[in-house]
Order: structure tokens, then sequence, then C-alpha cells
């Protein structure tokens, strides 16, 4: 006991400063960015001001599209220190160090010490866990309780029969999955787990899982929220209920891509695949024996090898359990529409594969001839990206002093219903802006995937797990300060800001475009602002309810508040909007290619 404990502390330390240094430095910046990031924050402050913890809100409309348990825990941070960026960002940071102590945790039973620590490196420094956390979606929160439901299933594979703890277990995470993002948190599992038993030829374990007991516990916890959601939004009139919007629409129509509105984007088959490798980085280089191990341990399953599911050792069905678990999303939203960030939730599976394998050559003493490849494969990779960045530091030239980024790119709105199409606004003038953050990329891609290569060769795996995850320490915070460069465009809180300052009772803010192109206005306003023409997206069910308050303009109505006595801070794309022609407009300000315009002189 004394031994596991002089071993666990070194590397509960080790994670949290790592974690500390990727997560709690991104946390105060940049500023909150229009559409998902402001518009979950903004339903987390109305939810601490209506105090109402059922019905979630946005501008003062029902926001009925996503589970709560996120908005929950930013409204907690809210209560607790008070409304603001860091405060919106602390649970989602909490949960990424909590996923990287339970990968730690659950592949040290698996796979050792050496196997649990390189599983938690990956979990820390992959890329895509980290892009995915600098906006306010609850992805890496899925996988975190995906992690835990598998941990108590494996626990339950080794006992006969298997105990309250892990039957119950497996149900509330399931549970709290639900809580956080729909019925992905039961259909996930189930169908993991039914594939599972079905090629170990175990079905019967089935029956063992305390399946009542268990089926009560899950209700307990995820079934309150939907049925008071259902009794607090029933149908009127004309309007469907909670059940059809939640579940219908917002599930089956939306996976069928059929879902009401369509304001969203799906991501090319081969992309959303091929997308692995990057959200990796840098461990991709070892998914090729990842991907090996996975497949010796399936051909070992007794439905191929004619053995017993006993026979199958606690490694090989880790094994088969996380390999199943990436397969299974992937393949899942191979047949719906797709993001880049849907992936996410199977970035542990595929660490605690990497790492079960990192782990055990590292312990072997001598490193396999196929990881020095993928250390060499790397290096040529970070070779390449690093004549790349710089290159374009070299020649992109500086930007002027105060310049405004979004003056050096080329809008591209056809791209923007994906999480990262605004990055196709990118030109050479615009590199310019981001020398800094190009040269320390390349520089420490090189550096450090060159050190991993050296240390393999000499047969010092764990070693160069270290300088990898050190590398990343440097990418992932160039990658953050090239967000903060890149943020004007992304975000309208200098607009909000320049409003603030000279905001009176009475006063009208107006977003000519969709409620989620300006929403940081109402975030950090604290003012309701009203939509013209634009009656869809996140706003557009809620809209529909009796008691929505009035936010939608037409032009002639908006017109007519323009041409009234009181005052309209109208923020747009384009300085002098065709609607307003020929009628007065004072700039009030302007950032990242969008202005705030006001129908009276300024005080």
């Amino acid at each position: 006991m004394n031994s596991a404990r002089q071993t666990a502390v070194p590397a509960i330390v080790c994670l949290v400063v790592l974690w500390a240094l990727i997560y709690v430095s991104g946390l105060f910046t940049p500023a909150l960015l229009d559409d998902a990031d402001s518009v979950h924050a903004e339903a987390a402050r109305e939810m601490v001001e209506r105090g109402d913890w059922v019905t979630l809100h946005a501008n003062g409309i029902r926001y009925l599209e996503k589970a709560p348990l996120m908005y929950w825990a930013v409204a907690a941070s809210f209560q607790l220190f008070g409304v603001g960026e860091w405060q919106a960002r602390l649970p989602i940071a909490l949960g990424a160090l909590a996923l990287m102590l339970l990968t730690w945790r659950v592949g040290r039973r698996v796979y050792g010490d050496s196997g649990g620590f390189a599983a938690a490196l990956v979990m820390a420094t992959a890329v895509g866990p980290y892009l995915f956390t600098r906006f306010l979606i609850p992805d890496l929160l899925v996988g975190l309780w995906l992690l835990l439901t598998f941990a108590f299933f494996l626990r339950a594979l080794q006992e006969d029969p298997p105990s309250r703890t892990a039957c119950w277990g497996m149900a509330a995470a399931s549970a709290l999955n639900v809580l956080t993002k729909g019925l992905i948190g039961l259909v996930f599992p189930a169908a993991v787990i039914a594939t599972y038993l079905l090629i170990t030829g175990d079905t019967r374990r089935l029956l063992k899982l305390r399946l009542l007991s268990s089926s009560l516990v899950w209700l307990a916890i995820a079934a309150p929220w939907h049925l008071m959601a259902a009794l607090r939004n029933p149908a009127q009139g004309e309007v469907r209920g909670f059940f059809w919007f939640y579940f219908v629409n917002e599930h089956f129509l939306r996976y069928l891509n059929k879902r009401v509105p369509r304001d969203y984007d799906t991501v090319p088959l081969l992309l959303f695949w091929g997308l692995v490798l990057v959200w990796l980085l840098p461990w991709s280089a070892f998914l090729p024996q990842t991907a090996a191990e996975f497949w010796r341990a399936l051909k070992r399953a007794p439905i191929f090898a004619r053995a017993s599911a006993r026979e199958l050792s606690a490694r090989g069905r880790a094994h088969l359990v996380f390999g199943l678990w990436a397969l299974v999303i992937l393949v899942f939203f191979s047949f719906s529409t797709r993001q880049e960030y849907y992936v996410v939730p199977a970035i542990p599976a595929l660490a605690l594969l990497a790492g079960g394998w990192l782990g055990q050559s590292g312990e072997a003493g001598t490193v396999p001839a196929s990881d020095r490849v993928s250390s060499l494969v790397l290096l040529l990779v970070a070779t390449a990206v690093c004549v790349a960045c710089l290159g374009l530091a070299i020649s992109a030239a500086p930007p002027p002093p105060g310049a405004d980024i979004a003056d050096l790119l080329r809008k591209n709105p056809d791209k923007y219903a994906l999480s990262f199409g605004h990055f196709f606004d990118l030109t050479p003038e615009a590199l310019g802006a981001f020398r800094a953050p190009l040269v320390s990329t390349g520089i420490a891609f090189l550096l450090g995937s060159a050190m991993n290569w050296w240390l393999r060769r000499r047969n010092r795996a764990a070693a160069a797990n270290v300088a990898l995850a050190a590398m990343m320490v440097v990418l992932l915070n160039a990658a953050h300060r090239g967000l903060v460069i890149f943020s004007p465009t992304l975000t309208s809180r200098p607009l909000a800001q320049a409003i603030a300052a000279r905001l009176q009772p009475g006063d009208l803010i107006v977003i000519d475009g969709d409620y989620e192109e300006g929403s940081t206005l109402n975030f950090y306003t604290r003012h309701p602002v009203r939509v013209l023409n634009h009656r869809e997206a996140n706003l557009w069910y809620g809209s529909h309810f009796p008691d929505a308050p009035r936010v939608f303009e037409t032009n002639e109505s908006f017109l007519k508040l323009w041409e009234g006595p009181g005052r309209v801070y109208l923020w747009s794309q384009v300085s002098e909007p065709g609607l307003l022609r020929g009628l007065p407009a004072h700039e009030v300000a302007r950032s990242g290619g969008k202005y705030i315009l006001t129908n009276q002189p300024l005080r």
C-alpha cells in the first residue's frame, strides 16, 4: 500500500501541474465568443437571475435544446464566484482535470503505473480535448462520464456476481451523461456493453448486472429534470411540447438531418475520420500500434477463438472495451450529421489504448521497432510543419500598429456552420499577426519530436513520453495565443462594452443577423437584445410560446424604432447597412469587422 501511494503522489502532482500549465492559463482570455460560447454562458447567467433551474432561457426566451448539467455547473460557478469569463470556463476546466486523473486511475489499474501515467499524458496534452474546451460545449464531460461508466463495467466483469457498487455506478454515470448531452449517454454505453458481451459470448452476464435496481438508480437521477421540463413546457396551441422538441426534433430528426430549423452543417465523412489523427496529435503517431493491439485482443475474443470469456485477461478485456468505445462513436456519427468535435468523447478510449501500449514499451526496457518508426514519421511531419511555420512567419509582413485583424481576413460565411469555419478566413496578410505563435509552434514541434525520436532510439520510452508532453505544453499555449489574436473576429465584447458605457433605461439593442452572431452583447451588457429578420436557430422554438418576449423585428418595425424618440444601438457587420440608407446613423464602436451604430448623436 505504501509503495502504491509513493508512486501515486508524484503522478498526481505532475498531472495537476500539467493541467494548470495548459488549462488554468487559458481560463482568463480571450473574451467569450459569439455563438455557442456566450449563448451557453448567457443561459447559465439567466438561470441564476431567474432562479429557474429547470427551464433554460437565453435572451429571455425558453432555450430547451440542451441537457442541463453543464449549465447547472456554470450557474453554480456564477453563484460562487460571480458572473465572468473564467467563472464560465471553470467547470469545463475542472472536468478536464477530473478526466485526466480518472484516465490515470483506470489506466493504472489495467496497464500498471507506466501505462496509467502514459494514458493520462495523452489525455492531458492531445490537441482535440484542448481545442474543444476553448468554448462552452459539454463533449469533454461526455467523455468523462463514459470513462466512469466503463470503469465500473470493467469492475463488473471481474466480479461474480457483479457488486451493487459496479452496477449502480454504471447506471449513475450513464444517467449523468444523459443530463449532460441527452440520449447518447445511454446509447453509447448500451451499444458498447452489448457488443462486448456478444463477441465474448458472455451475454448471460447481462442478467447479473442488477438490471432492476440499476434501472431505478438511473431513473432516479435522469428522469426528474425531464419530467419537470415537460410539465413546465407543455404543448400550447400550435407549439409542440418539450418531449417532441427535445427528443424528436433535437435527437432523432437532428440525427437524420431533418431537424427544424436546419441551421447547421456536417463534416464530410472522410474528414471526420481523418480528424481523429489531428485531435490525437502528437500521440496519433502511435495509433497503428494501438489499433493492432485492439485487433489482437479482438481475435482472441471467444467469438473468434473458441475460448471462454473467463480466459480473457484484464488487459484483453480493457482493450476490447476501449476499442469498441471509440468505434461505436465513430460509426454512430458516420450515419448522421456530425461536427468536428463529435469525436471528442472517444478520445479517452484512444488515450487509454495508446497509454497501454506506450507504458508496456517503457516497462520492457527496449523500445519496439514500430515505435521508432512512428517517432521518425512524427519527426518528418514536425520538420515539414516547422519549415511551413517559419516560412510563413518570415514571409508574412507584420500588420500595421493598431490594425484590426478583421481587416486582414477574407470572410467565408458559407463555412461558419462548422466549428472552425472562421479559420477559412485567414489570408497571407493576416498571418503576419500570428508570427510569434507560428515561430514557437514550429520550433517546439521540431525540438520535441526530435527529442522523442532520440530518446526512443536509446530505449528511454518514459522520458520520450515526457518530452512529447512538454512539447505540447508549448504548442497548446501557442494555440491559445493564436486564439487570443484571432478572437476580435469571434467576439463582440468590445462592442458590448462600448454600449454598456452609454446604456440608459429604455435603450434598445438590435442585432442585424442571427442572435448567435452577436450573442456576447446579451451576456456582457446584461441587457436583452432584439433580432432583425432572423427568427431561427437557438431562439426559434422558444419564441413561439405565448409568454415569449417580443425580440424579433421586421424591417418596418425596426425603422419605426430607429426614427422614434428612443435610442437604438444596432449591431451590424457593415458600416452602412442598406436598410438605413438616407437615415441618420452614428458609429459608436467598431471591432473585428463588426460595428455598433446608433440613431442619435453620441452623448
